[in-house]
């Protein structure tokens, strides 16, 4: 009579796939956390003050409900934040608390900005759909999502993917890969520029010989 072999059972290869997924969404999480440590918040004044939203094509108040629905070209606005969309639904809660759904269009996306407490820094984005709940102070971009860190003009930092999920208090950007990533393998992109003194380090001078053309060449003749 034969002992029968037991043998582990193996993860399948979507619970892997899972797994790693999960595993490089949190290390994600983390290593921008930390490189973010040195940055400055939201503009903490932003928070008292009201919102206020304005369309082209007008909207439809539902007090019973606490929604509010404009299309057109819409602008909400809450101090330094700027969220512009084809059409947005704003929801309140009984708490006082608001949560934004803005939808672009064919070629025009969502935009977000806000503003950083140090002077000439921002946040600013871009996505299909874009989510703006004032409980948590996160914004959700989803869909061939691309968010920056501006310094004035320029753009300091990048990350992009199918869904990018950004928490104004901590300053952590989580990332999702996928069909609808900016770029067509679906993976996220993430570049950080050099901070501090690296950045503004410039390459040594080379210290060898500088050639130059000659503008006389010699005879080939012979001296008599």
């Amino acid at each position: 009579m034969k002992t029968p072999c037991l043998r582990p059972s193996r993860p399948s290869a979507r619970a892997v796939a899972q797994d790693i997924a999960n595993a490089g969404r949190v290390a994600l999480a983390v290593a921008l956390m930390l490189g973010a440590a040195t940055i400055a918040r939201a503009e903490k004044a932003d928070q008292f003050k009201p919102l206020n939203i304005a369309s082209d094509q007008g909207g439809r108040v539902d007090m019973a409900r606490q929604r509010t629905e404009f299309n057109g070209n819409v602008v909400l606005s809450k101090g330094s934040l700027l969220l512009k969309a084809e059409r947005i639904d704003v929801r309140e809660t009984g708490d006082g608390y608001f949560q934004a759904y803005a939808n672009g269009q064919t070629g025009k996306q969502v935009s977000f900005r806000q503003a950083r407490d140090i002077p000439g820094e921002a946040i600013e984005g871009f996505a299909d759909q874009v989510e703006y709940d004032t409980r948590s102070d996160t914004v959700r971009f989803i869909g061939n999502a691309v968010v920056h860190r501006t310094m004035g003009s320029s753009v300091a930092d990048e990350v992009s993917g199918a869904v990018i999920v950004y928490d104004n208090r901590s300053e952590v950007f989580t990332l999702d890969g996928g069909k609808t990533s900016p770029h067509p393998t679906g993976r996220v992109r993430v570049v950080i520029m050099p901070r501090g003194s690296a950045a503004s380090a410039e390459p040594a001078a080379s210290s060898g010989l500088t050639l130059q053309p000659s503008t006389q060449l010699p005879s080939s003749k012979k001296a008599p």
